[in-house]
């Protein structure tokens, strides 16, 4: 049998795609552990530091669609490119502020609100580039690389940065521990200018995009796009759902569980380390079978998916950090495992002209959903034990697996043929 990712390190756009992605992933955690620590250096208010995690996000989740309509009007490499370059400028005027002592508060808060909107272009440009730039045919086993490789990445860049902020006096205070903060910044400055010279190198396959037309109305067309394909439609929804259980719970269960029956911060790092590095397997796995099935894509998914939710109902009863470890690790490599199917699945689904649309709204069932399901839960969690919380999660999970099983077309979701157009 060939292996299919031969021919894919021996293509010049994968390689610089691939190349470019790792380091900015790298680059990014420096970033995200850097800027909520430089706002409690400044204020040491909790309030600020909400603040400035919303304005990361918030804004990112609202305008993720608008970024969506100009990738497929303008093709994503253009609106990548654009946003890399951005992001350097952004980056580098932080880091600079922040060695020279002149950071305040308003200019930090702006800063990250430059970096949030370029990041809701940035992401659904992103996700539709791999079919810009690789054949149909080797699409699965290029998202299960880059997907695999984004998950190392996210589990090495957090160590990096925290070696970077050991060796600057991590703790310390004062200019030597601020400058530690200015050069974290200062990588990911450099991270995204060395991907944006990457991304440079790659050379688009041909496509003719639409006409222009005015944005809302290409926001709404794709919005409309998806709502008559019916399976897409369903499976929208009922990812959407996915997205309040997974995303939602359990950013308020799993710190919970840490605190309450482990060891703090350092078993929620572990649990969350477990997750992420079955994630990898997963992703690893499924670059590696390719398009093996439980019958076909659908059955796979519900099935995948009802199985999580039984191994989340035990999650609440654990006493060790190491159960939660082996739970959270069988978790993620089947969540990998089909978080691979399902993006080649849409990619190839979806025409490439709406293929930015479609894609910006996923991300937004997750970006969007997901916190609001996390302030439910917390509201949730004040007035339920843990095992309930647990328990209803997995519960719910299986449930929604179950009911699609039973009343939808996704049982009948099978793999797009993957052509060599």
């Amino acid at each position: 049998m060939n292996n299919p990712s031969r021919p894919l390190l021996r293509d010049r756009n994968f390689v610089w795609l691939m190349s470019g992605g790792a380091v900015s992933i790298v680059g990014d955690q420096f970033t995200l552990i850097a800027l909520p620590w430089l706002v409690l250096e400044l204020t040491g208010d909790p309030v600020a530091l909400g603040m400035s995690v919303a304005l990361m996000g918030l804004p990112r989740a609202v305008l993720i669609l608008f970024g969506g309509a100009l990738v497929d009007r303008y093709a994503p490499k253009r609106v990548l490119m654009l946003t890399k370059h951005v992001n350097t400028a952004l980056l580098a005027a932080l880091a600079i502020l922040v060695y020279g002592g002149h950071a305040h508060l308003p200019v930090v808060l702006a800063l990250a609100l430059g970096l949030s909107l370029a990041s809701a272009f940035g992401i659904p440009a992103g996700t539709s580039m791999l079919p810009h730039a690789v054949a149909p045919q080797y699409l699965q086993a290029a998202n299960g690389m880059m997907m695999g490789l984004r998950q190392a990445a996210l589990l090495a860049g957090p160590l990096l940065a925290g070696l970077l902020f050991a060796l600057a006096g991590d703790g310390s205070g004062g200019p030597r521990h601020m400058h530690g903060l200015a050069l974290a910044f200062g990588v990911d400055c450099l991270s995204f200018a060395v991907s944006a010279w990457t991304l440079a190198q790659v050379a688009p396959r041909p496509f003719t995009p639409p006409a222009p037309q005015p944005v809302l109305r290409a926001v709404a067309a794709g919005l409309a796009a998806v709502w008559r394909d019916t399976l897409l439609r369903t499976c929208f929804i009922y990812w959407g759902l996915c997205a309040c259980v997974i995303g939602g719970v359990m950013q308020v269960a799993l710190p919970l569980l840490a605190s309450s029956r482990l060891h703090g911060a350092s078993a929620l790092g572990l649990l969350l380390g477990a997750h992420g590095a079955g994630a990898l397997l997963g992703m690893a796995a499924s670059g590696i079978a390719g398009r093996r099935r439980a019958g076909n894509l659908g059955m796979t998914l519900l099935l995948v998916d009802g199985i999580v939710g039984l191994l989340l109902v035990p999650l609440g009863l654990i006493t060790a950090s190491w159960q939660g470890m082996l739970i959270n690790v069988l978790i993620g490599v089947l969540g990998g495992f089909v978080q691979v199917a399902v993006f080649t699945w849409i990619q190839q689904r979806v025409p490439r002209e709406l293929l930015g649309r479609t894609m910006s709204l996923f991300m937004f069932v997750f970006m969007g959903l997901a916190p609001l399901a996390a302030a439910l839960s917390g509201w949730i969690a004040s007035r339920v034990a843990l095992p309930t919380l647990f328990g209803g999660a997995g519960a719910c999970l299986a449930g929604a697996a179950l009911l699609a099983w039973l009343f939808t077309p996704m049982r009948a979701l099978r793999d797009a043929p993957a052509t060599t157009v």
